[in-house]
């Protein structure tokens, strides 16, 4: 039984063990010699006893040997041998002696060889063992504490650690190229500011090329376009000894172009690549940009000199798209070697990012080129009318640029009948140019064979109905007849605003003949006249021109009633320009107008508020020339300008250059400087205007050495192609005495 006593210990005998107050016999006995030497041999901690001399090993345990792989024995032998340079620390064993020399209990981090070359981190703790003599220790003990294990923990905290800071930069890198990829959408000029973004925080140097007919850098690429993403030529187009390309070696820049591979391809630059090949190129163009010199190698014999940075070598990525490969970017890492898997993957993430971003604005750039094309295929090609002032205008919502459903037309129905539309369809897509483009032609046909506008509307109506145009549409449908120096107004309206009447400062509405929208109609549609004297001025116009969310439609109308009837100019442009100027300046949707006046022999050019500034929209045909010379004519006179036939010239060479050599609608526009006229002619070509000694073989070739004589000129892209201009030097030639 066990038993306790008072002072609470027990007894396993049966009786209560009685303790005294701490007489001798209950003293334990020390260990001897003997039991000592076996307690430390039994230890799970490495011992070992050292010579204070030299720091020879000349006892350890077993626990040291398990640790270490030697005995003292074998300890003695490899403290002989040299110590690995990855472990010598010269001044921390230094100071370790020098402490040891002093009698100092120390503690020591050291790495002390295993004998399968393998290292025991430890911390060593050194205590002197004292002499029994007193004089100085002749030994050391020495405990070895084994760190491998928190060292390893340690090491793996540090590496999670670096992995999640390295994560989050490159998770701050994608954050950064997402940002500067917003602004791609026609441009390429943002891969400019990634490639710099990737050159500080990721690689050495960067740098992306597009694949566009051919690999192409940047700034060679159209920054209108994004690339297309094909060819296979790169650079020359044959070579230069007529060798046979396809038995050169697998270029495998071309693989990655292809499609055929999608991991990094190592391009060894000073290497012999085929001529025309991605590979030559990508090797020439990289010498080119980076510093220093190196040999670039062909495989038929020739050497270039170019710069390349980092041994030479440099690793391609692919730029994918949805359905091809559309460029590729290149680096260098900044150490020399291969690209390690964490930069391997950010690098991946933003050509693959860069790629998708320039695929969509590709898409997008496709689909806003097709409905461009359509829409402005089925504007009007504006008549010469003889007898009245004619004045056309469009321009799309800026946030649906080229793409609406508003169009205007003026047809010159007989000699003496023109016949002005002007419309707007619901939309703003192709689907809503579409319709347009499909009403606009019945109208016109119908027009050239009925010139009564509500009988035409009736068949339109009829044709509409069966054709199922999926858009509603309202129109003005007007035709006006020479009546001696008088022309007789007849109108009919299908759900459209009506016509503004000027006479005298005098706005009237032209509300009579009004209908619904076309296609509703289904019975007759009336016919409005009038008769319109010299002086006169008819507005056509959409919605767009008047029309904000701040204010109803009614509010609108009464403010273009306000603004036309204060207008002081003499002349159709200068009436639009003024409407534009004060109505305008930030539509919410497409803008057409047309405006109409008839001409009076007794006008008189005023100097008022009118704005000094005029447009044309142009057939790219050779009647443009003609008219263009007319505009600038009158416009010279009604603005009081000297030197018209100067003028005259210089816009005569300037859209002839741009219906011979441009493509698409030639915009003209003038502009009173103030010290002069400047004249701007836009076209569809973005390749600037060159200035040549003539044509050899054909007339022809000096147009811009005569702008040059007579005009300050220059030229600028634009969002079409390009904007040539010229200003109009005063007095320089000589008076024609017309």
């Amino acid at each position: 039984m066990v038993a306790v006593n008072t002072q609470g210990t027990t007894s396993t005998s049966g009786s209560v063990a009685s303790h005294g107050s701490g007489g001798a016999d209950d003293r334990p006995e020390p260990p001897s010699v003997d039991v000592l030497a076996l307690a430390l041999e039994s230890t799970q901690v490495p011992f070992a006893m050292c010579d204070a001399r030299d720091l020879r090993i000349v006892w350890a345990n077993a626990a040291f040997e398990q640790a270490t792989g030697y005995d003292a024995a074998g300890a003695r032998e490899r403290q002989r041998r040299p110590v690995p340079p990855e472990v010598r620390r010269h001044g921390e064993m230094a100071a370790l002696r020098a402490r040891l020399q002093r009698g100092e209990p120390t503690t020591a981090e050291l790495s002390i060889p295993r004998a399968d070359d393998s290292l025991f981190r430890c911390k060593v703790h050194f205590s002197p063992v004292p002499h029994p003599g007193g004089g100085a220790p002749e030994r050391w003990i020495v405990a070895f504490e084994d760190r491998t294990e928190r060292l390893t923990h340690d090491a793996e905290q540090a590496r999670i650690v670096e992995a999640e800071r390295q994560e989050r930069r490159s998770v701050n890198i994608i954050v950064q190229v997402s940002d500067l990829l917003m602004d791609v959408t026609d441009r390429v000029t943002p891969l400019h500011e990634i490639a710099a973004l990737l050159r500080r925080t990721v690689v050495r140097w960067a740098s992306f090329y597009v694949n566009d007919g051919g690999l192409r850098p940047l700034d060679a690429a159209s920054d209108l376009r994004p690339p297309s993403g094909r060819g296979s030529r790169h650079g020359e187009t044959r070579r230069a000894d007529g060798g046979d390309e396809a038995h050169a070696p697998q270029d495998e820049v071309q693989q990655l172009l292809d499609g055929d591979k999608d991991r990094p391809v190592e391009l060894v630059l000073d290497h012999a690549h085929p001529r025309a090949s991605a590979s030559h190129w990508l090797a020439e163009r990289i010498a080119r940009e980076t510093s220093g010199d190196v040999t670039v190698g062909d495989v038929d014999g020739r050497q270039g000199r170019g710069g390349v940075m980092g041994g030479g070598r440099a690793f391609v990525l692919p730029v994918p798209g949805r359905r091809r490969v559309i460029g590729v970017l290149v680096v260098q890492p900044r150490e020399p070697g291969e690209l390690d898997e964490a930069t391997t993957t950010v690098l991946e993430l933003i050509a693959r990012r860069v790629g998708l971003v320039l695929d969509n604005a590709r898409l997008y750039d496709r689909e806003h080129r097709l409905a461009e094309t359509l829409q402005r295929a089925m504007l009007p090609q504006q008549a010469e009318v003889e007898g009245l002032d004619v004045w056309t205008y469009y321009a799309p919502n800026s946030e649906n640029a080229q793409v609406g459903g508003d169009w205007y037309d003026v047809l010159q129905i007989a000699p003496d009948v023109v016949g002005v539309v002007i419309g707007d369809v619901v939309g703003h897509d192709v689907e809503a140019a579409a319709a347009m483009g499909q009403l606009r032609s019945v109208v016109r046909s119908y027009a050239y064979d009925v010139t009564l506008p509500g009988p035409v509307l009736e068949r339109v109506d009829q044709l509409v109905a069966g054709m199922r145009i999926p858009r509603a549409a309202g129109l003005v449908l007007s035709t006006l007849h020479r009546d001696g120096e008088a022309w007789r107004l007849r109108w009919s309206r299908a759900g459209h605003l009506p016509v503004l009447h000027v006479r005298e400062g005098q706005v009237t509405q032209l509300l009579g003949a009004g209908g619904p929208l076309v296609g509703f109609g289904g019975g007759q549609r009336d016919t409005a006249e009038l008769v319109l004297a010299p002086g006169d001025v008819l507005v056509y116009h959409t919605d767009g021109l008047v029309e904000r969310r701040d204010r109803d439609l009614r509010e609108g109308l009464q403010a273009l009633a306000q603004v036309v009837s204060a207008v002081t100019a003499r002349d159709s442009a200068g009436i639009g320009e003024e409407l534009l100027s004060r109505l305008a300046d930030h539509p919410e949707d497409d803008v057409a107008v047309v405006v109409v006046r008839v001409p009076d022999p007794c006008d008189v050019a005023e100097r008022g508020r009118s704005p000094r500034r005029r447009r044309w929209s142009l057939p790219s045909e050779a009647a443009s020339v003609a008219r263009a010379r007319h505009a600038v004519v009158r416009t010279c006179h009604a603005w009081e300008m000297p030197d018209a036939a100067n003028a005259e010239l210089v816009v005569s060479e300037l859209v002839a250059n741009a219906v011979l050599h441009g493509f698409g609608h030639v915009s003209l526009q003038l502009y009173d400087t103030g010290d002069g006229l400047r004249i701007e002619v836009e076209d569809g070509n973005p390749a600037p205007p060159v200035s040549t000694d003539g044509h050899p073989g054909r007339v022809g070739g000096f147009g811009m050495q005569i702008v040059e004589r007579l005009a300050d000129w220059g030229w600028r892209q634009s969002s079409r192609g390009k904007v040539v201009w010229a200003k109009v030097r005063p007095g320089a030639l000589p008076a024609t005495g017309r």
